[in-house]
């Protein structure tokens, strides 16, 4: 079965959280949280190193949400909190196999929203539509210790831990281990 595909952009809804696709009307929360030191450290990336203006990483990033729905190999969508109608952040499938089924999961949560149980509720929502309408089987993430919130929210969604990346990550002069996640199909959620 490699017909499977996420060039649908689907609008998902939850009783939290509706996820719609990305659109460059999200860029200023989006940037704001991307050049935030606290969610730079926690997803490991690192500051840019470059001489871009402002302006010049605000066209940057425009750009890249701008053509999000172009893709059949990726879903880039918003958080949205179903309460205010606010962007709270972005969730993506990435890193997709059609014919293994498989995709990478990664997610970014506003500073602002940390916290409140948005984040689990996007993945929850997100897990179901891959895995019950695309068809995937396998969804897999990478995650720092130094990020045990979300190491405890992927496993209350049922993410396992399958082993670590050694010395992955070199964070302010210290090697640090990624711990590799994933969730079948087959699993309970």
């Amino acid at each position: 079965m490699n017909d499977i595909s996420l060039a649908e952009k689907p609008t998902l809804t939850g009783e939290r959280v509706l996820l719609r696709p990305i659109d460059v009307a999200d860029t200023d929360v989006l940037l704001e949280a991307m050049e935030d030191p606290e969610i730079q450290r926690l997803t490991g990336s690192h500051p840019r190193d470059f001489d871009a203006t402002p302006e010049l990483r605000r066209h940057a990033v425009e750009e890249w949400y701008r053509t999000r729905h172009e893709h059949a190999d990726r879903l880039d969508l918003a958080i949205v909190d179903r309460a205010s109608g606010e962007c709270a952040g972005e969730i993506v499938l990435n890193e997709f196999s059609a014919p293994d089924r498989s995709a990478n999961l990664r997610i970014m949560i506003v500073p602002r929203w940390v916290g409140r149980g948005l984040g689990g509720a996007a993945i929850r929502l997100l897990l179901d539509h891959a895995f019950d309408a695309v068809g995937l089987h396998r969804v897999s993430l990478g995650v720092y210790p130094f990020n045990p919130r979300a190491v405890h929210v992927y496993e209350k969604v049922g993410f396992q831990v399958e082993g670590r990346f050694r010395d992955a990550l070199r964070w302010d002069g210290e090697y640090v281990d990624e711990i590799m996640m994933s969730i079948l199909a087959t699993d309970p959620r």
